[in-house]
């Protein structure tokens, strides 16, 4: 059993999802627009579930959306379910941002 470690030089935020999930298609637009909102502070990343069982598994994946919000520093916090854009917003400056927030 191998220790996962995030290894980016940008906080991340993966959002699981599969072509079939009807909240996935309201979220995925939504992360689209934040991943240019926040170009250089963040990484967003997207995995198919369908086409990525095995990873959807490795990280415990049981139902979608799920949102994984990775910060440099600090343990990997699990969102479930399709978030609106505000609570995303405040989950991005909240998880992964803080830091940077505390650093200015």
């Amino acid at each position: 059993n191998k220790e996962w470690k995030y290894e980016g030089e940008l906080p991340a935020l993966i959002d699981f999802w599969a072509p079939w999930c009807g909240p996935c298609k309201m979220v995925g637009p939504i992360l689209d627009e934040l991943s240019e909102e926040y170009k250089g502070k963040i990484h967003v990343y997207k995995v198919n579930t369908d086409e990525e069982q095995e990873l959807g598994g490795a990280f415990g994946i049981r139902s979608i959306p799920s949102l994984l919000f990775i910060p440099k520093e600090g343990q990997p916090k699990m969102a479930v379910g399709a978030l609106p854009k505000e609570a995303l917003i405040e989950a991005i400056e909240k998880e992964l941002l803080t830091e940077d927030i505390k650093a200015n």
